[in-house]
């Protein structure tokens, strides 16, 4: 009798293994995304039993949740609307967009409703220091609002001067609001500085939480990455910088200092900036704060920089973020720089790169030596021979882990932001990016890039064929899993 309950038991097991693969398997064919993505994960799901297909059901499709997903469907077209009467309030935006940068203008235009608006003032921050103390200044001469988002809020060292400040911008009546990432802040939360944030005023909200009980519901992969400030709704800071003192955090990965670069803006793009953060505000908290805004357009400002706003995310634009970033690759005649920390790139940009390159384009792509994740280098050097082969300049930057995330095109135009060149970056992680348009500013950011270089070991396609086997081995197994880091 034992031993037919065991063999009942068995085939009962095993049919439920097989309808739970057939099922998975059903939903990767019918998604139809990238040859690429669905082979991985038919790969795994087929590799380890069980395991495979429980870990596509968790991370394999994109679940924002569903009062999230109602909520940004409801909030689009008053959101819409806000943006297109705001800009018929701006005077002077009669002006034309450089041809180079044209497409991806459009694309913007099109996927998201973000104009591009010219008069603006920047100013490019590289030093932790000199950004750290300027966002305090800001936030001490507030006197309406204080708008802060990021992916990552680390205790000590300056960092704590922005929260001290905040406080205190809190107590005189100022509206300060602050959304962190529930995973790249989790130290954070766990800290003693949520509670007295709260206490004194500041309103501190924990973006895309994560807890077991989600799982059943929402990908618990999907992150806010953003790096937002606006004050006073006069000036907005974006970039790469986390609110993080460098010389606190991290210390122990070995990879040195993290090097970063922010933008301090002012002028018709900063009301914009701001409409993301209340869009991320009102999808996480059900809060609308669109009508609070009832904004009139500085007028010491007379220069033409122009820049546009370019909004990423899971439901956000589609793919627009990657065909952002090959049209920029595609419309290079000269000069293409690239600078990231992280290199996960899919089979488009990799051939876009290679492409540049053969038709006798400066392709100049800068990595940091050493980053925080073993996984995502060996990913990253899986793509190395190909790209070098192909004459992709390959510089290792040694001088710290270089955080910075921008693509300058010529000398015409240049996109910096939150976005790393990885498919997460492309597809799963909310992000931000600039389109700047001025040969003034890409001049600044040129600079940067040549000192970057300067601190960076350019990369031999012959000295990297030496390379020992066991490493040739562990690049070519994650490149396997490159779809799915």
């Amino acid at each position: 009798m034992s031993d037919y309950i065991y063999t009942v038991a068995g085939w009962l097991l095993f049919a439920a293994h097989t309808s739970l693969v057939v099922g998975v398997t059903f939903r990767v064919i019918m998604k139809r995304r990238p040859v690429g993505v669905s082979l991985a994960w038919l790969a795994l799901i087929f590799a380890i039993p069980v395991l495979g297909a429980a870990t596509y059901i968790l991370f394999g499709e994109v679940r924002l949740g569903r009062k999230r997903a109602e909520r940004a469907r409801a909030m689009y077209r008053p959101h819409a609307d806000w943006i297109n009467v705001l800009v018929t309030r701006f005077p002077g935006q009669q002006f034309e967009v450089n041809d180079q940068v044209r497409p991806i203008y459009e694309l913007v235009k099109a996927r998201f409703n973000m104009p591009m608006l010219s008069g603006n003032g920047m100013t490019l921050l590289q030093q932790p220091a000199n950004i750290l103390s300027s966002l305090r200044m800001d936030i001490e001469r507030a006197r309406s609002s204080c708008y802060l988002e990021f992916y990552i809020w680390h205790e000590g060292g300056m960092a704590d001067a922005i929260a001290h400040a905040l406080m205190a911008a809190a107590r005189r009546g100022v509206d300060c609001r602050v959304l962190l990432d529930s995973v790249g802040s989790a130290d954070f939360f766990r800290s003693r500085w949520p509670a007295r944030l709260k206490e004194a005023g500041v309103k501190v909200v924990e973006v895309l939480p994560v807890g077991a009980f989600r799982v059943l519901f929402e990908r618990q992969d999907l992150r806010m990455h953003r790096k937002l400030v606006v004050i006073d709704d006069d000036v907005a800071y974006t970039g790469s910088m986390n609110l993080v003192d460098p010389a606190c955090f991290k210390q122990d990965a070995g990879v040195g200092q993290w090097v970063d670069i922010m933008l301090r803006i002012r002028g018709p793009i900063v009301p914009i900036i701001w409409s993301l953060f209340v869009w991320d505000w009102e999808m996480e908290t059900g809060e609308r704060l669109l009508e609070q805004l009832e904004y009139h357009p500085i007028s010491c400002l007379d220069n033409q920089l122009k820049l546009q706003l370019l909004p990423s995310g899971p439901f956000m634009g589609g793919d627009a973020i990657s065909q952002s970033l090959l049209s920029a690759v595609y419309q290079a005649r000269r000069r293409l720089v690239l600078i990231t920390p992280y290199f996960v790139p899919d089979d488009p940009l990799v051939a876009a790169l290679c492409s540049a390159a053969d038709r006798g384009v400066e392709v100049q792509l800068l990595l940091p030596a050493k980053n925080d994740s073993r996984m995502v280098n060996h990913a990253c050097n899986a793509f190395f021979d190909e790209l070098l082969h192909a004459g992709v300049e390959i510089h290792l930057y040694s001088a710290g882990l270089l955080h910075t995330k921008c693509v300058l095109v010529d000398h015409q135009f240049g996109l910096v932001g939150t976005v790393n060149l990885d498919r997460r970056s492309f597809w799963l992680n909310f992000e931000m990016t600039l389109l700047i348009d001025d040969g003034q500013a890409m001049g600044e950011l040129l600079q940067l890039a040549d000192g970057y270089l300067a601190d960076a070991r350019p990369l031999s396609w012959l000295e990297w064929r030496k390379r020992p086997l066991r490493k040739r081995l562990l690049e070519n197994l994650f490149y396997l899993l490159s779809p799915l880091l």
